[in-house]
């Protein structure tokens, strides 16, 4: 998920109170990422910031994507695909990114449809506090 899409378009995001958060917790959109998208409180672990930033992914909101990576990897912009919709996290394994740990990863497989094609991306995710917040650094794609 860190890699650029193919297309210009940015896809608008749907905050519908009952709808489900795309990031697979169970919450309402509101009541889960959407405040942290919205630059309210930032995400306390790695996983809680994966989440995120997979739910950012889903809604094309690619402002909180690139506010939510390390300054040090951060592209200087992002374009995601608009033909591509990311649809299931599934987090696979978790290790450290506690809320008093400074470093940790998060392996997850993201499903998507690309064309009307299924697709599963697995990534193994670091992520590292920086000005004590938690940021997305790199990633490594088996």
């Amino acid at each position: 998920m860190n890699q650029v899409g193919k297309g210009a378009a940015r896809r608008r995001t749907n905050t519908t109170t009952g709808r489900a958060c795309p990031c697979g917790s169970g919450q309402a959109y509101p009541d889960c990422c959407a405040p942290a998208h919205r630059g309210g409180p930032d995400a306390p672990t790695a996983e809680a910031l994966m989440r995120s930033r997979f739910s950012a992914f889903a809604l094309g909101d690619t402002d909180y994507l690139l506010r939510s990576w390390h300054s040090s990897t951060r592209p200087a912009s992002l374009t995601l695909d608009p033909g591509q919709r990311w649809i299931r996290l599934e987090i696979v394994e978790v290790d450290r990114g506690g809320l008093l740990d400074t470093t940790g990863t998060v392996t997850f497989h993201a499903h998507y449809r690309d064309a009307g094609r299924p697709g599963t991306l697995t990534e193994h995710s670091r992520f590292v506090r920086e000005d004590g917040r938690w940021v997305y650094l790199d990633g490594d794609q088996p």
